[in-house]
């Protein structure tokens, strides 16, 4: 996966919202960087992220080739005057842009599905990852092409504006400054859940996926606890329309299936295993790239006690989904919102948690 540091006019194909961008001439791909930086790079963050303490005296050779990971100008043209003030010192805010690039509804590749807002305590003791839904209802500010400056669904701030705006719009949605943007390709899971010999979920009802990576496009989902392989993983974190609640029942499909990865990278062996490591490593080598200034080696120092029972997964609150002119939305329930984004300035563990309830 690359991603180019020019957001001026994507060539998106933006689906149930505002028509795309007229097509430019894209710019010229920069020389991406040697993947073996990247394969070593990321071994690291995984040791250090799932408690492999023996190889932290390590770090200072990782740092020398933390450039190696793709990077993005995710504040280029963010003006400093409308963003908001830092208020708990210490604390960390990470918007992370997921895409699927190999979703067979999407045909460009430019699409964000997932957002989600990633909070790190100042403590460094647990994490707080706030799921916001694409068709959300929100205010999009103008981008120095002249796109934007209206109410529209969330996920049109990145066909109009890239990165950039939607840096300022989840800003000015949430009142939350932004510290960091990681963006991560979902497709990936494929290969990451492969590599781990495949991962525990517990399917609550079974359902049909009629966008399934198989040949006929459909698989079958049987309730209750079983292994999944790396496309039913994915067919799995895919799938909206088999649901009543669209995007929110994907939305828990896909926190379900972070978690699982990160349970099986720990439980499964995959660190104690050179082999199991490496194809880990290499399948997520690819799936990733943030913003200029984000040091992931110093950030997977600070992280690495961290487990998956320390994760909170959360969901923006919304009173449900509507319809705006000809368009179908989702209904952020403003009042909620604003305590739970509140606490989150605030770094109030606690209180977000309850919020969101």
């Amino acid at each position: 996966m690359q991603y180019r540091q020019e957001y001026a006019e994507p060539q998106t194909q933006f689906i149930d919202a505002q028509s795309p961008p007229e097509p430019t001439e894209a710019p010229t791909p920069r020389r991406r960087r040697p993947r073996w930086q990247k394969v070593a790079l990321i071994t690291f963050l995984v040791v250090a992220l799932l408690g492999g303490g023996g190889l932290i005296a390590g770090g200072l050779y990782f740092r020398s080739i933390n450039s190696g990971i793709d990077r993005v100008d995710a504040f280029d043209g963010v003006p400093e005057e409308s963003r908001p003030q830092v208020v708990a010192e210490g604390a960390m805010n990470i918007m992370i842009l997921g895409s699927d690039s190999r979703d067979p509804e999407n045909s460009s590749g430019s699409r964000t599905d997932t957002i989600i807002l990633a909070h790190l305590p100042k403590d460094r003791q647990s994490a707080q990852l706030i799921s916001i839904p694409r068709d959300s209802w929100v205010s999009v500010p103008e981008s120095p092409q002249g796109r934007g400056g209206r109410d529209a669904k969330i996920n049109a701030a990145f066909a109009w504006g890239g990165v950039p705006l939607m840096v300022q719009t989840l800003e000015k949605f949430t009142g939350v400054r932004i510290d960091h943007v990681a963006m991560v390709d979902f497709a990936g899971f494929k290969e990451i859940v492969d590599a781990l010999g495949g991962i525990d979920i517990t399917v609550d009802k079974p359902f049909t996926s009629k966008h399934s990576l198989n040949p006929d496009g459909r698989r079958e989902f049987v309730a209750g606890p079983q292994v999944m392989d790396g496309a039913t993983a994915l067919d799995y974190a895919r799938e909206r329309y088999a649901f009543a609640e669209g995007d929110f029942t994907r939305i828990k499909h896909q926190q379900q299936v972070i978690k699982a990865i990160l349970d099986k990278a720990v439980s499964g062996g995959t660190l104690a295993s050179p082999t199991k490591l490496n194809s880990f490593i290499r399948a997520t080598a690819d799936a990733v790239a943030v913003d200029q200034s984000m040091s992931l080696v110093d950030l997977a120092m600070q992280l690495r006690h961290m487990r998956s029972g320390q994760l909170g997964f959360f969901t923006c609150p919304t009173t449900g989904t509507g319809r705006i002119g000809t368009e179908s939305v989702v209904l952020v329930d403003k009042p909620k919102a604003e305590r739970v984004f509140d606490a989150v300035r605030r770094d109030s563990v606690d209180e977000i948690a309850s919020a969101v309830k």
